[in-house]
């Protein structure tokens, strides 16, 4: 079943509801900057798969973090009022 990037990222904010990281006081506080920190380390955390070889040999981390990074990115966007597919599209043309 494919999802659209909002119905993705509805489903990441849910979970992050859930999680209780929107609440006052959370320990995992979901601010612009954090998000932003965050998505930086998953991004550091893909390279290592690579880090001494051309491709990585282990694709189920390498999967898991591609996908830690498209959530903390579909938050930033949503948090941030950035309509990611329109942004993207719009890069596109630019480019």
């Amino acid at each position: 079943m494919a999802l659209t990037i909002d119905e993705l990222t509805d489903r990441m904010q849910q979970f992050v509801r859930n999680q209780g990281w929107y609440d006052p006081g959370s320990p995992r506080p979901q601010t612009l900057r954090n998000l932003a920190l965050s998505l930086s380390i998953e991004v550091s955390e893909l390279l290592e798969h690579v880090q001494w070889a051309e491709t990585p040999n282990d694709a189920q981390g390498w999967r898991e973090e591609l996908a830690d990074i498209l959530l903390y990115l579909m938050q930033l966007a949503r948090l941030s009022g950035v309509d990611l597919e329109a942004a993207v599209l719009e890069k596109l043309d630019k480019n």
